[in-house]
Order: structure tokens, then sequence, then C-alpha cells
């Protein structure tokens, strides 16, 4: 495997607080390796200062007068324009702003005229909303050739409004073949809704090329952690669908017994909307349109692929899939640690070595349970750690983790660690003292760094 880690720092944005050292329990400090990027990403450096530049010119919009009011309103509707832009939107396709993908999907799911069917490996945000309709949930099958025959036979077996799948996994990172998924509904008169949380950081979506209807993402993930999400695609079910939100904003007209809904964008933003969250998810779309189409992929996959091969030499780590006939993953990877609970793993890699990863079902992932029955779990609990990469992250943040991991399996953790509220809490050695005097949380420990 042949890696070109040493590119210049210069091609890739730089994220706000890269470099940001951590105290460690054993002494000393380190510098942070955020490889919990899939759950929230810090604000890229453009993106922080292009909100410190219109936050001065913050004001109300679209029905405002004031010189402020017109530049705000100007910033809403140019972002609204390059995030559609970012997505590929055709030319009657509508943004709408949001708060997140979660928030998108239920937006869609009050404006879909019939059932919906999804996959029982979507994020909690593509799985429950759907539930207050007629919906159906396909199992995946054990390869994805033989998920997308199921998804056909399923779609031509009932009549379909809908069918909504994930872009990447958020538990693998493993990606669905949209063409052939867009090909499959279209052909049985369904459309396509993608859940682009985990993909649109680090690949380019298309609606026009691909032909999916809609597509919904987070400004959170996609280093722009100002609270704004979208929804993006064919304007005519959000048009028709009752108002997301009444209020202000929605409506042309206002009596005391009746109103006249906007069309959308505007039917489904009612209120006060957040403007610099809006503006920060669009200047993220711009930052990210030449990464995602210059050195960012490739980066990205040569981190994952020293990931995966470093893991592969720690004993007793068992990486998560789906599908062994998956051509493609993004950023992603989660695994099991055999003999150590998923908290426990994550306790003692951010106490002791500086790093951060998710840990245990994220979000009480059915998938996870599921994964781990069929024995790919370290003790069948369904929970796993996960680590994901992306913009920011480096060579050595990866080589960090698994040289950890290597070092808890071989010789076991130097502190204790027990769980406390929940959550697993670093608790001293009686050898050991606070060397950093913060007072560090916890109670006795077992004495052996392994919980039983």
């Amino acid at each position: 495997m042949t890696l070109t880690l040493d590119r210049p720092a210069t091609t890739l944005p730089r994220p706000v607080g890269a470099g940001t050292q951590v105290p460690l329990v054993t002494g000393g400090r380190a510098e942070y390796a955020n490889l919990d990027l899939a759950a929230s990403a810090p604000a890229l450096e453009p993106v922080a200062a292009h909100v410190a530049d219109v936050l001065p010119l913050l004001s109300s919009v679209h029905r405002g007068a004031g010189y402020l009011s017109q530049v705000s309103t100007a910033l809403l509707e140019r972002a609204r324009e390059c995030v559609g832009e970012f997505v590929g939107a055709r030319e009657h396709d509508v943004v709408v702003f949001t708060r997140n993908t979660t928030d998108a999907l239920n937006l869609l799911a009050t404006a879909v005229p019939g059932p919906v069917l999804c996959l029982d490996v979507e994020h909690h945000a593509n799985l429950l909303p759907w539930r207050a309709g007629t919906h159906r949930t396909v199992p995946a099958a054990a390869t994805v050739a033989q998920t997308l025959a199921d998804l056909d036979t399923a779609l031509r077996a009932t009549p379909t409004a809908l069918l909504t799948v994930t872009g990447a996994s958020n538990v693998t990172g493993e990606v669905l073949p949209l063409d052939r998924i867009v090909a499959i509904a279209h052909a049985a008169g369904a459309r396509v809704a993608v859940d682009a949380a985990q993909l649109a950081p680090h690949r380019r979506v298309d609606l026009a090329a691909t032909g999916v209807d809609y597509v919904a993402l987070s400004g959170h993930k996609l280093y722009a952690p100002y609270g704004a999400g979208a929804l993006i695609g064919r304007r005519d079910w959000l048009d028709a669908a009752a108002p997301y939100l009444a209020g202000g904003g929605a409506v042309t007209r206002v009596d005391l017994d009746d109103a006249t809904w906007a069309p959308a964008p505007h039917r489904h933003e009612a209120g006060t909307p957040n403007v610099l969250g809006i503006a920060a998810l669009a200047q993220a779309c711009r930052t990210l349109t030449p990464v995602l189409d210059g050195p960012g992929p490739a980066h990205e996959q040569e981190l994952l692929d020293r990931l995966a091969a470093g893991l592969a030499t720690v004993p007793g780590v068992t990486p998560l899939q789906i599908w062994p006939d998956s051509t493609e993953r993004v950023a992603v990877q989660s695994f099991t640690v055999a003999g150590h609970s998923a908290g426990y793993v994550a306790a003692y890699l951010s106490a002791e070595h500086g790093i951060g990863v998710r840990d245990g079902r994220f979000c009480a992932h059915p998938l996870l349970d599921r994964l781990c029955r069929d024995g790919q779990g370290a003790d069948g609990d369904g929970t796993a750690i996960r680590a994901s990469i992306g913009l920011g992250t480096t060579a050595e943040h990866v080589d960090r983790l698994v040289g950890a991991l290597r070092g808890l399996v071989t010789r076991g953790a130097r502190w204790t660690y027990a769980p406390v509220g929940g959550r697993w809490t670093p608790t001293p050695d009686p050898r050991d003292l606070d060397p950093l005097g913060v007072g560090l949380p916890g109670t006795t420990g077992t004495g052996c760094g392994n919980p039983a």
C-alpha cells in the first residue's frame, strides 16, 4: 500500500481547533485525535471566518426594509443557491432549510403522498420519521446484490411512493450504489430520498446526475456546526403538503379564519430563520466543493486504508461490515475488541491517549445488535467502537489509535476504569497521583483495569 499523506497542509482546509492539546491521566498532554467526526465535525476555519464576517450584518430577513435586512435576506437566498449547487439540484428543485437531517426527513415524511419503504440498516433519522404513515422495512440481505434484488421485489409487490436509503452507513461507512437504487425505484414508480448526512462530507452528491429525488443533509457533519441542515428535491410534494410549521413567513395572506400558504421553500420555513447557521452551511458547501472534487477523497481513503491495515494487526479486533461485496466505504470504521466493552475501550483511549471515538450503540442503532448477533461483536452485547476520519485527521492520529489498542490487548490499561453514571470513568491506581491536579472523577476501581 502506497501512502502519500505528506501533501502540503494548504491543500486541505483546516478545522478550527486543530492541534488542540488535551490532558492525559497518565501525565502530560497530547494533541487531540478527533476520530468522532461522523457524529459532529468542527467548523472549518473559512466557515468560522465567514460567520464572523456576517455577524455584524445580521438582521431580519424577507420582511425588513432596512439596509441590513436587505443584506441578510440576500445572504440567506444566496445560501439557498449555494446549497442547491453543492448537491447538483435541478432547475425546479427546491432547497428548504431545516435544523438538521432528522428535521429534513421529518419534513419530507409529512409530504409523501403514499407508502414509504426503507432498509433496516438506516440511521434513526431515516428510520423513525416514516412510522407516522404507511411504511415497510426491508431487512438488508447478506450481500449488496441480494439487497438490491429484495428492494426490487418489495417495490414491485406493493405500490410505493418513496424509497428512502442511507447514502453511507453511519455504522460502517458502506455506500450503496445510488444509480442502481434509483433505476430500481423509478422503474417501480417510486421516488428516492437519500439520507446524505454521512455521505455529503466525503463524496459529491449530484441530484441531476443520479436521478435521486430528495437529499437531506446536516451542517454539523459538514464542518458547519451552527445548527442548520437542508432538504433538497422535487417541488411538487412540498408545494402540496401542509406547512411543516404554521407561522410568519409561511403565508401570503392571513385573516381570522383562514390563511393562504406560500409555496415551498417558505411554506415550510415559518418563523425567524437561523441566518448564521444557514450562512455557515453555505460557506461549508463552497469550501468543500473543490476539496471533494480534488484531494479530499484520496486523503481520507488513504487514512481509512491505513486504519484498516493497522487494526488487522491487533489481536481480538473485529471490524464490522454489513455486506462483504460492498465496494466503497467512506470515513468510518467500526470494530469490537474481544473481552472489552466498547465504553471501557473508549474511556481508555480518551483518558490515556487523547483519542476521541464513538462508543456503544450509536444512538441504540439496531444494526449493531444484528452485526454483533451475527458473530462480529466482542461479546454479543450490541456495542462497538466507531472511529471516523475527515479533514484534520492525520496519519499520526490513526497510528496512535492502532498503537493504543495494541497496548490495551497486550499490556492492559495503566489506570482502572469503572462505570459511573452510565459512563466508564478513569479511576487512579493507588500508585498514581493526580499529575494534572484536575480532580479526576470516579470511584474506587477494580484494581485490574479490566471489567469482568
